[in-house]
């Protein structure tokens, strides 16, 4: 008996307040209408959506004129891009007393203005950059990351240049804070032993976009690229090397001292350099890449597993083993064979 007194008691007034009268429970009202709804859909197929009476205009509710100057005055110059809230507090520091902050956002939904009100802030795309090497000492990789001193919060800065092509780190240094000074001074001794790259890429870095690097590299000609904001794929190679650092067994969870970390790298990458295999470049060091002997050391490779081969062909079951191939290119961000096609 519960239920039809809920429903003729909310025609007259609300389910909350009949519910809220009769002490049943509105979820459970809910459930029930549903159900008996789905029971009548089985029995007599699908009914009509009831229709719902219009709501009465409150006696309170705004004119028509005022609603049209509610909106006049929301859609003004000086509030079109301030929140109802700031709009409201505004008008009522000038004395002005239009309506509620309910009803501004009422009027502003019924004529579509109820999203972000705000001006928004629009940036153009950033370039892709697309950088290619064929050679050592074509283009260059730099970025700078955090090593973990003896205290907590206390980091030191590693800067490591890398070279694409071969990834031979071409320099590196250790320092107590990130510096422009230290960054144009580590550039410059690495292009007085390596020689003068025709690019050098970067992150956004403060360091990475400082005027010292910026006009170091006008002054020396070479072409300045830059990763497009948070996006960590433009700079794979730098990234790539920070891994290997980090990730290997020895690595330390915290240095001692300055020196100590110092003296780490200074042994880490002299390892990198002349002992550690690289997929990316065929299985060479990035030293025999950097200086050319790679040729040399992928033809004796190949004498190595033509030897193992003619001994025990059998082993071999599928084709003649070959020595892995030395890389032809390196790209920062290759473009599609499309966009090749179309700039051939």
């Amino acid at each position: 008996m519960i239920i039809p007194l809920v429903d003729q008691l909310a025609a007259l007034t609300s389910v909350a307040v009949a519910c809220a009268l009769l002490g049943r429970a509105r979820a459970s009202h809910y459930r029930a209408q549903k159900e008996t709804e789905r029971r009548a859909a089985l029995r007599f197929g699908p009914q009509p959506a009831p229709v719902r009476p219009t709501r009465p205009t409150p006696p309170n509710a705004l004119s028509t004129a005022e609603r049209q100057r509610v909106l006049a005055v929301l859609t003004e110059a000086r509030f079109a891009d301030k929140a109802v809230a700031q709009t409201w507090a505004t008008l009522l520091d000038e004395g002005t007393y239009l309506c509620s902050m309910s009803t501004m956002h009422r009027v502003l939904r019924a004529h579509g203005l109820a999203g972000e009100r705000r001006a928004q802030a629009t940036h153009r795309p950033r370039k892709r950059p697309e950088l290619l090497a064929t050679k050592p000492g074509q283009v260059w990789s730099w970025d700078i990351t955090k090593l973990r001193g003896p205290t907590r919060g206390l980091y030191y800065d590693l800067y490591v240049v890398i070279d694409i092509y071969s990834r031979y780190v071409v320099a590196w240094t250790i320092a107590a804070r990130e510096d422009s000074e230290i960054a144009k001074t580590m550039l410059e001794e690495a292009m007085g032993v390596h020689g003068i790259p025709e690019a050098i890429h970067a992150d956004r870095g403060t360091s990475m976009t400082s005027k010292p690097v910026a006009q170091l590299l006008v002054d020396l000609g070479v072409t300045k690229s830059h990763s497009r904001p948070h996006v960590s794929n433009d700079n794979p190679y730098s990234e790539a090397a920070f891994k290997t650092l980090k990730y290997a067994p020895v690595f330390p969870t915290n240095f001692g001292s300055l020196q100590d970390a110092r003296a780490f790298c200074e042994e880490f990458f002299t390892y990198y350099n002349h002992d550690h295999r690289h997929s990316g470049i065929g299985l060479h060091t990035p030293a025999s890449v950097h200086y050319g002997t790679a040729t040399q050391i992928r033809a004796q490779r190949q004498v190595t597993l033509d030897a193992a081969y003619a001994a025990n062909p059998g082993r071999f079951t599928r084709q003649r083993p070959e020595a892995p191939k030395l890389p032809t290119a390196a790209w920062i961000n290759q473009p599609s064979q499309e966009a090749l096609i179309q700039t051939a």
